[in-house]
């Protein structure tokens, strides 16, 4: 028999979903408790306990006479894990996928010119041989995007930025493994992503923080436009 916290987990997953289909929509209540109890077939401890997390993601506020209500978008936790990723399954226009990649290329680049500022030789040696190793993986788009990921993940890690590293882990842990932004398994697009890579890694050897800065920011962009779906307008990307 399932615990009343994973019941509840459930039961918010559910709402979490309705809510951002605009099932509920803003300004408009939940359904009732008891209508709530009936339609998931669970206890009002369960109800209240999905309530309190639906709060806690700011996506409903309770108020006295008005029952649970649907915050505005503008309110929503978008670092959610189950917010962001119902949203990024209702964006149509690639719009939320946008704001991440905008989101992620300011937090990397400003780690990128940390990272050429203190970057010691191991660091370097370690980024050159993920970039060589790369140059033979562009036949194989799984293997090539593991020490993609971990070429990153070494500048944001030497920058010492943990916060904006746990940002930007969390938003592409979201997106990491959907086709909409992975994009076409295609060798071309590995070859220009590693030369991206390689603009990164050389400006770091070189101790240039703003050209690091400006190669990853470029780079980011540059991926990003070559695999984005080709739905709504990526006006919002440009520089």
């Amino acid at each position: 028999m399932r615990r009343p916290a994973n019941l509840a987990s459930a039961v918010t997953a559910e709402l979490v979903g309705r809510v951002v289909r605009g099932v509920h929509p803003s300004g408009s209540s939940l359904p009732a408790e008891p209508v709530l109890c009936e339609s998931f077939s669970v206890s009002r401890t369960v109800v209240r306990e999905a309530v309190k997390l639906l709060q806690a993601k700011g996506l409903v506020q309770v108020r006295q006479g008005a029952g649970t209500v649907v915050n505005p978008a503008s309110m929503w936790n978008m670092l959610d894990e189950l917010v962001l990723a119902a949203v990024i399954a209702e964006d149509e226009t690639s719009a939320v996928l946008d704001d991440l990649v905008v989101t992620r290329r300011l937090l990397e680049a400003d780690m990128a010119l940390v990272a050429a500022r203190t970057a010691g030789p191991e660091v370097v040696a370690r980024l050159g041989e993920l970039v060589d190793l790369m140059d033979e993986l562009v036949d194989d788009p799984v293997a090539y995007r593991e020490q993609d990921l971990a070429f990153h993940d070494t500048i944001m890690q030497v920058s010492g930025n943990r916060l904006a590293r746990g940002v930007v882990r969390a938003l592409e842990s979201q997106v990491v493994n959907t086709a909409r932004y992975v994009g076409p398994s295609e060798r071309a697009l590995c070859v220009a992503s590693n030369q991206g890579h390689r603009r990164v890694y050389e400006r770091i050897a070189a101790g240039d923080g703003d050209g690091a800065a400006k190669a990853m920011f470029d780079h980011i962009t540059e991926a990003w436009l070559a695999r984005r779906p080709e739905s709504g307008d990526p006006g919002r990307l440009e520089r």
